[in-house]
């Protein structure tokens, strides 16, 4: 495909999938974040507070893992949470991992986020152009999960 001509006659840079995912995650991105807002939540505080009510007991580091942050930034998230009255946060014991839970009014924000989020979808997918980019990224999803459980 030749590159496009920009009005003052240069060519411009070839295409790039990596930018083209990128220019549409950072909308998709914002547009979720507004969501989120909403809600009294931000995208790595719903992740991590999705994270607890998915696996309940997991460990600060493991949160940090799968949220790829780092430990100290789970306690902050967790005390924001806390102070939300989202989850709740209990040390059993001296020298033992706290155990966090997820709190009905934290589920209840995740239901309300899950209606906002099917929404946003519907609003943002809605063209032929991004309902074939919906389809392409299912596809890749499933791939990658059948690879990582293969892996395991």
């Amino acid at each position: 495909m030749p590159p496009a001509e920009k009005p003052e006659g240069r060519p411009s840079p070839p295409f790039s999938p990596t930018i083209a995912v990128l220019t549409v995650a950072r909308g998709v991105d914002l547009a979720f974040g507004r969501e989120l807002e909403a809600h009294g939540l931000t995208i790595r505080k719903y992740g991590v507070l999705g994270h607890i009510a998915a696996t309940p007991g997991l460990s600060m580091s493991d949160l940090g893992r799968r949220s790829g942050i780092t430990v100290q930034s789970v306690h902050t998230l967790i005390r924001s949470l806390a102070d939300a009255g989202y989850v709740e946060s209990e040390v059993l014991g001296s020298g033992l991992a706290a155990q966090v839970t997820v709190t009905s009014a934290g589920n209840a924000v995740l239901k309300r986020v899950a209606a906002s989020l099917a929404e946003l979808d519907a609003r943002l997918f809605s063209s032929e152009e991004m309902a074939a980019l919906s389809d392409a990224l299912a596809m890749v999803m499933t791939a990658r999960l059948r690879e990582t459980q293969n892996l395991q």
